[in-house]
């Protein structure tokens, strides 16, 4: 059975615990205080206790729960691993100091990784002598609802440890996404960020409430990017698809973008390198179907919502 380190027990971290434990693995978990030492177990258990009430366990809780053992000491939880999975703080040169000893402690096989929301692994890990196993692993939170996860290597992170941590991700049930070079906020952020940036402009202008806002992104464009993402949902908007969206919507996004000093017009160069991957994806022939398909899940989220009173 293969063996995870985890580096910090607040949410993140215990989370991981529940994502690895519950697809089998040995589950070592170290943090620098006491009391989250023992808080982790019953943390642990009363999510464990929750997603069995839903019917998202496949093992009973008391056996996950034995898969995780919780250490005094870094250099015990580290030892025999195959992944170091660090979740400490979004500070820079506690990062530092956390890599530098992990990466004296751990075996020289394993690959280590932290779930830093924005910074690099340059940031962090450019110094050290086994950098070449280093990179950023970024989960949604909590991680065992919300499966994708960025693996964001640096310039000098060996290409075999981004393809042993993908599949030991994937082997924990996540969704390994390759983030191409690195960039501040990677993805996820950078698309949660667009989009809480023009909220907060929206209320600042008095266009809209707090609770208004947060309303038509639940029940509008989140309910729909819930079962497509922002580019097919807009494929299938559109009978011709991406294309016919970008040629009607295209002007309007832009002069949208140039209001808040963005000016990052959709060029046809652009419009075409998305179209392409998109009709790579799903051809016009089979777009009809495709569209049924999307009203069928929205049809079941919304009678799952209605019958969790939600």
């Amino acid at each position: 059975m293969k063996k995870v380190a985890i580096v910090g027990g607040g949410s993140i971290g215990v989370a991981f615990c529940i994502v690895f434990a519950r697809s089998g693995f040995d589950v070592c978990l170290y943090d620098p205080a006491e009391e989250r030492r023992h808080a982790v177990k019953p943390e642990v258990r009363a999510r464990l206790d929750d997603l069995a009430e839903f019917g998202l366990l496949d093992e009973p809780a008391e056996l996950l729960l034995a898969r995780i053992t919780v250490f005094d000491h870094l250099a015990d939880a580290v030892r025999d691993v195959v992944l170091v999975q660090e979740c400490a703080p979004e500070r820079v040169e506690l990062k530092r100091e956390l890599f530098a000893l992990i990466d004296v402690h751990a075996p020289a096989a394993a690959v280590l990784a932290s779930s830093s929301s924005a910074l690099t692994t340059s940031s962090f890990a450019d110094a050290l002598p086994g950098r070449a196993r280093c990179l950023v692993a970024h989960p949604g939170n909590p991680p065992y609802l919300i499966s994708v996860i960025e693996i964001v290597p640096a310039p000098f992170t060996d290409d075999a440890t981004i393809t042993r941590v993908t599949a030991l991700y994937e082997a924990a049930g996540m969704s390994a996404v390759r983030v191409t070079g690195e960039i501040e906020g990677f993805i996820f952020n950078r698309l949660q960020g667009a989009v809480l940036r023009e909220a907060y402009c929206l209320v600042r202008d008095g266009v809209a409430s707090v609770a208004d806002i947060d309303r038509v992104i639940r029940d509008g464009v989140g309910l729909r990017w819930s079962v497509t993402g922002p580019f097919e949902t807009v494929d299938l908007n559109t009978r011709g698809g991406i294309a016919s969206h970008a040629q009607k919507m295209g002007p309007a996004y832009e002069r949208m973008g140039a209001s808040r000093g963005q000016h990052d017009p959709w060029t046809p160069d652009l419009v075409a390198r998305v179209a392409g991957e998109r009709r790579a994806a799903l051809p016009l022939d089979d777009w009809d179907a495709r569209v049924q398909w999307r009203d069928r899940r929205l049809m079941a989220l919304i009678r799952d919502r209605r019958r969790g009173g939600g």
